[in-house]
């Protein structure tokens, strides 16, 4: 706030300075320089020092600050475009004749700008995306930190690394990405998505046994976000149509060739999913391990050797590389 103070009073005393010496040498234009300075800095103190400390001090949420901040400077810079039309310009209505091919001019010069300005006018109050949502936009996937003007800053996950962690690059995406391709966004409207875990256990396991104790472990590890997620469906239901769905954990079994298939269905919180699928996993290992009943299976491979001692002649020659050519 300090800071804020600091540049009013700049701009003030600035303003005070340009109109004392325009009062003494009468310099063209000087005047209106001085007004023009004297009206951004009587925006400046209202929007920047007293509006947003007012909203620093009564808003909690980071989010909804920073959505806050974000619209009074829009606020702040259109307050100060109107009033340095109506210091410099006596007729308005003369500007828009005098200046209206160059506007055109600039306008077609200048099209991805404004076509961007709209975009992300378009995706603010469109609601596609927000500050802190997870969102996949044309395969780039990360954790939304600025909607701009023109574009999108993302904190990159994925890329490289496995599962939903940052890679730690920064990502920037033009608005108009948003409206032109589809957009996955993960916390829109709830907090939660579905994952899976699959287990693949030998044929001389105890199935049902494996079924009861993976089963028990999901539910005491999703128990508290699984009744999260039935309040959240309910009210995201007076939104949209969605037909009800089950979030208690499930367990859905397939026999295969080689293995009977476990699969662990559950939900959980979007930005933990990594962590809660290790927790889950490493739950699993030590609970097979405590067993005598439960096999993990995977695949093997037998290799065997062909015998050559009983071959003689041109055959053994073949086979162990020795032989000449006839």
């Amino acid at each position: 706030m300090i800071r804020e103070i600091g540049i009013f009073l700049v701009l003030l005393i600035s303003a005070a300075a340009l109109y004392f010496i325009d009062r003494q040498f009468s310099i063209a234009y000087l005047g209106l320089i001085a007004s023009s300075l004297l009206w951004i800095s009587v925006a400046y103190l209202f929007f920047e020092v007293i509006v947003a400390r007012i909203g620093n001090r009564t808003i909690k949420d980071a989010k909804t600050r920073y959505s806050f901040k974000k619209a009074v400077s829009i606020l702040f810079i259109a307050t100060v475009f109107a009033l340095l039309i109506r210091v410099w310009v006596e007729d308005a209505q003369s500007l828009l004749v005098s200046y209206g091919i160059i506007a055109a001019g600039i306008a077609i010069a200048l099209q991805d700008y404004f076509r961007g300005f709209v975009n992300g006018i378009a995706v603010a109050f469109s609601g596609v995306y927000r500050v802190g949502d997870r969102i996949e936009v044309d395969g780039v996937f990360g954790d939304v930190m600025d909607i701009g003007l023109l574009n999108t800053t993302l904190m990159e996950m994925r890329g490289w690394v496995h599962g939903d962690q940052p890679t730690g690059r920064i990502v920037v995406m033009p608005n108009n990405a948003a409206l032109s391709t589809k957009v996955f966004n993960y916390t829109k409207d709830h907090s939660f998505i579905w994952d899976e875990i699959v287990v693949p256990i030998s044929y001389d396991s105890d199935w049902k046994a494996a079924i009861e104790i993976f089963l028990a472990i999901i539910q005491n590890e999703t128990g508290a976000i699984a009744k999260q997620a039935e309040q959240e469906i309910d009210r995201i239901g007076e939104i949209y149509y969605l037909p009800r769905k089950v979030t208690e954990p499930a367990v859905f079994l397939t026999v295969t060739d080689n293995w009977i298939s476990i699969a662990l269905r559950y939900v959980t919180d979007v930005k933990s999913r990594r962590s809660t699928s290790d927790r889950i996993n490493r739950l699993i290992l030590e609970a097979v391990e405590s067993s005598e009943y439960i096999r993990i299976a995977s695949s093997t491979v037998e290799v065997t050797g062909k015998d050559t001692a009983g071959l003689t002649g041109k055959a053994a020659a073949g086979l162990t590389g020795n032989g000449k050519n006839p």
